[in-house]
């Protein structure tokens, strides 16, 4: 197996979400590679089920693919902020329902390629109506679907989110539905 060791990281632009790096990484004391790097702040996510079983989600325009996605709730972690409280917060800003009695679900590193980007995921089935309060620039509809017809969309293509995607089948699996 390879053995590979950081030799140098230089930022090239820092963003607002996430920072961009090119790092020089040495692969068997040999040969020297230049990666791409993209530092993320960290984020949650949350599998909000309301009191009919179905499953809070949100439809939303994404820049970076030009369209608009079903997405569970979710969003960048503030400065200081832990995932559970992370993940509380952006579910009541963007349903407008806080969710209680939340237990931690899965994890998953979206990008590994280029990003450590770490989405920690969590579900509630117990939520409490809140208000929205959704960002300056964000304009969410909100949507209610069973976990089936949601399970029925990834595998339709029509759900490609990657946090959604792995949250929901792992709902589904822990859940035994």
């Amino acid at each position: 197996m390879e053995k590979h060791k950081r030799i140098k990281r230089e930022l090239s632009f820092k963003g607002n979400i996430v920072d961009f790096y090119s790092d020089t990484i040495e692969i068997d004391n040999n040969k020297q590679v230049i990666f791409d790097y993209i530092n993320h702040k960290g984020a949650s996510a949350m599998v909000a089920v309301d009191s009919e079983g179905k499953i809070l989600m949100v439809r939303q325009y994404r820049n970076a693919i030009d369209n608009f996605t079903l997405e569970i709730p979710a969003g960048s972690k503030d400065p200081g902020e832990d995932n559970l409280t992370c993940a509380i917060r952006e579910c009541e800003e963007e349903t407008g329902y806080k969710p209680q009695d939340v237990k931690h679900l899965v994890d998953v590193h979206t990008t590994v390629a280029f990003s450590n980007e770490l989405i920690r995921v969590y579900y509630s089935t117990n939520l409490v109506a809140s208000k929205q309060q959704l960002d300056e620039d964000e304009y969410i509809d909100i949507e209610r679907h069973s976990l089936d017809d949601l399970v029925s969309m990834i595998f339709a293509g029509n759900i490609t989110d990657a946090k959604t995607i792995a949250a929901l089948l792992a709902y589904k699996t822990k859940m035994n539905l």
